[in-house]
């Protein structure tokens, strides 16, 4: 059974994570600035959702390149590759550390939006609240959702109080160096919060400080590299995500 689920959730990863390009290329805008609604070559972005969802390559641009058998690159964000990999490798591990259990959905439902997020702040060096409230949200129901089940291995309590510490922790950080923590960055702390909270205040630790330590090592580097200087903008938000997804494969192998 187990081979088999991991194999479901690595294609269903694979399969969103395709998704992944088109609303990473329209999220990925300066604050202040519209989502884009074109492509580079100004071709309207159409499809489900009012164009957010759809191919990583535009279709017109596409045809046209056939029809002139050019050889250009008609596409837009990382291509479709990349995320789906990405996607498929995160859910396939969330799937061998959590197994059957109820809280192993929100965790796949909340995987794909998880990459996009890591996506447009390493572009951009910003996390849309279209993206990070609604993840919160979504998280805190869904595991109430879970709780109710049988053989959920996590409090749903805790997971609130959880995200509310984690949230207040990095509002702590943002007051004390608003330069070098971003809101965004609190706000998406809501949400991994609950997610490691589920499993209890050591996972909500080790989770919440794997993502401070990633990201201090990451910048530490860049400076000593003389890539970046101290007051240089860099995207804390992947690290905060890679820290939490590694709390959650430990805190779900913890309760087996």
């Amino acid at each position: 059974m187990q081979p088999l689920l991991i194999a479901l959730a690595a294609a269903y990863g694979a399969a969103a994570g395709l998704l992944v390009p088109r609303p990473l290329y329209r999220l990925a805008v300066d604050a202040g600035e519209p989502w884009r609604a074109e492509c580079p070559r100004g071709h309207a972005l159409t499809g489900p959702a009012r164009g957010w969802l759809g191919p990583a390559r535009c279709p017109r641009c596409e045809a046209d390149e056939e029809a002139a058998e050019g050889d250009g690159e008609p596409g837009y964000g990382p291509g479709p590759l990349l995320p789906a990999l990405l996607t498929a490798l995160v859910c396939a591990a969330l799937a061998a550390a959590t197994g059957v259990r109820p809280e192993l959905a929100v965790w796949l439902l909340l995987a794909p939006p998880a990459v996009l997020l890591a996506g447009v702040d390493r572009a951009v060096n910003r996390l849309p609240d279209v993206l990070t409230l609604p993840m919160a949200g979504a998280a805190a129901t869904l595991l109430g959702g879970a709780a109710l089940l049988p053989h959920s291995a996590g409090s749903w309590p805790r997971a609130l109080l959880g995200g509310v510490v984690l949230g207040g922790a990095y509002l702590v950080l943002f007051l004390i160096s608003p330069r070098g923590m971003g809101f965004g960055d609190v706000k998406l702390a809501l949400t991994l919060g609950v997610a490691l909270g589920w499993y209890g205040w050591a996972v909500l630790f080790w989770g919440g400080f794997a993502g401070v330590l990633l990201g201090s090592l990451y910048a530490t580097a860049l400076v000593l590299a003389r890539r970046a200087g101290r007051g240089t903008p860099l995207a804390f938000g992947p690290f905060m995500i890679l820290g939490a997804g590694a709390g959650l494969v430990l805190g779900a192998l913890g309760t087996g």
